[in-house]
């Protein structure tokens, strides 16, 4: 850690959010203690004329991050999926940070691409152009293939920006460990965890190996999904600093005016990209967690196209079926249903009052549900959800966090095309047909299944387990009764059983 450098950065840092307003909007947005509002007061106020101006039309927050540079504009970025850590109202600012900033030269770009493929720019495309789109961390440019002459989109890192995230990040861990050094009262606001999770999140960005990956398993997932379609990844052209895509054109899905012109059904396009939305997080328990206008376009045949995988969503199958069965309580308003999946997934405290729980709930759901159809919000009411859950003790879960913001977005996309949308009509399907598939008899049936595939790959090691067990259970027993007694019997027994169980799982799987 190099100590100057961090101190320089943070009063530059500090001064920035000072000049540009932004200190008291994060500060407030944290619940920041006294002594650690001091702290940063101190390191900003009187290095004010060192802050960087920004740009005065944005609103404080982005102004600041976007003044500063790359890492923080992505820092921004990831905690805007945050919204348990930084509230609500900063998290909805820094949702809509922008992410441009000046392209590198196109020579820059060439000379990146053949140093990462090998290869002369060349020898694998017949054309490369100027820099279409720049954001924090990379720019994209369109070129054509000599093998094939296909167009594609080429994404490349910037130059050195390793080195430049690595530095900033290592500046943020420093000012995390002085937040929890001087500022105790301020651990609530977990730093650590904070820098930590970033951290990761921009290790994964910086290699594009990793987003060339993402967008494979995900094309796979979806392959069959009517109406959606992803550009193939070109693996021969992509490595850790380069990726490769067939290139897709497209009309913003924002542009309203130009789908209509184009005469795309509006209302069509709102209803599928929140029914794939929830199909690719309940099927899948994998979904794109950036879904806003930006990423997603509408083809010249309707087809909804999605780009930017730098930040996928994945929840686990027993988390899909208690998000399932939560959403269809509160579409049947059965609040004690709700009140109950949480108590069985652990999500609330056993010392808590279900039939208490389930009235908050319905205190929540009645208001929303009294409302004209075409104003029901599904992320209103995940956030009236989380607020209630806090209140009983619900600790915070990240991946339903990361779920609940990216349906807040896609609702939001959804709106801005049809805003006479029924959400929950839309969503009553996908929810429904989830439920039947993996709640039930069928589903208790094929999870038995996949138990005893699991027990049937132990299968040759079941004997010399069983006999190990045995020995050290008669060692034990000996100690206690001076032979094979009433401890063994019980064990051999229950040994026994467990081997006829295992063999009647495996020959029934």
């Amino acid at each position: 850690m190099r100590g100057p450098h961090n101190i320089i950065r943070l009063i530059r840092t500090g001064a920035t959010l000072e000049r540009t307003g932004a200190m008291n909007v994060v500060l407030d947005a944290f619940e920041a203690p006294r002594s650690l509002r001091f702290i940063a007061h101190a390191l900003g106020k009187p290095f004010q004329w060192l802050g960087y101006k920004g740009d005065p039309d944005m609103p404080p927050a982005t102004r600041a991050l976007t003044a500063l540079g790359p890492a923080y504009i992505k820092f921004g970025q990831v905690l805007s999926t945050r919204p348990d850590v930084v509230g609500n109202e900063l998290a909805e600012q820094l949702r809509v940070l922008q992410d441009k900033l000046p392209p590198f030269s196109k020579s820059e770009a060439m000379a990146e691409v053949e140093k990462e493929l090998g290869q002369p720019v060349a020898e694998m495309f017949s054309d490369f152009s100027e820099p279409i789109a720049a954001a924090s961390i990379a720019q994209v440019h369109k070129a054509k293939l000599v093998s094939t002459g296909e167009d594609v989109a080429v994404k490349v890192l910037r130059p050195g920006i390793e080195r430049a995230f690595r530095k900033d990040v290592d500046a943020f861990y420093f000012a995390a460990r002085i937040v929890q050094l001087f500022a105790p009262g301020a651990r609530r606001l977990r730093p650590m965890e904070v820098i930590e999770h970033f951290d990761g999140v921009v290790r994964g960005e910086l290699d594009l190996r990793l987003e060339s990956s993402a967008a494979s398993e995900y094309a796979a997932n979806t392959k069959d999904d009517a109406g959606f379609w992803l550009p193939p990844v070109v693996w021969s052209l992509s490595a850790r600093r380069v990726m490769t895509l067939s290139w897709a054109d497209g009309i913003p899905l924002g542009d309203n005016a130009a789908l209509d012109a184009a005469g795309h059904n509006r209302r069509d396009l709102a209803e599928r990209v929140l029914r794939l939305f929830l199909l690719h997080a309940l099927r899948d328990g994998y979904f794109h967690a950036d879904m806003h206008q930006g990423n997603l376009k509408v083809a010249a045949n309707g087809d909804i196209i999605a780009y930017d995988y730098g930040i996928m969503g994945h929840i686990d199958e027993y988390t899909r079926r208690v998000y399932a069965e939560i959403l269809f309580g509160f579409i049947r308003r059965d609040y004690k249903r709700v009140a109950e999946v949480h108590f069985e997934a652990g999500y609330v405290p056993a010392n808590q009052d279900v039939d208490e729980f389930a009235r908050a709930l319905r205190a929540v759901g009645e208001p929303i549900f009294g409302m004209d159809a075409s104003h029901i919000s599904m992320g209103r009411l995940l956030n009236y959800l989380f607020e209630v859950t806090e209140r009983f003790g619900m600790e915070t879960r990240t991946e339903l966090i990361l779920l609940q913001r990216t349906m807040v977005v896609v609702e939001g996309v959804a709106r801005s095309l049809d805003d006479h949308m029924n959400i929950w009509e839309v969503a009553r399907p996908v929810v429904e047909d989830y439920i039947k598939r993996s709640i039930g008899p069928r589903a208790a049936l094929r999870d038995l299944g996949k138990t005893a595939m699991v027990l049937a790959r132990f299968g040759p090691r079941l004997p010399a387990l069983v006999e190990n067990a045995l020995i050290a259970q008669t060692q034990k027993d000996d100690k206690k009764s001076n032979g094979f007694g009433a401890y063994a019997l019980p064990a051999t027994i229950g040994a026994l059983f467990g081997i006829a169980a295992t063999l009647i799982a495996v020959v029934l799987g």
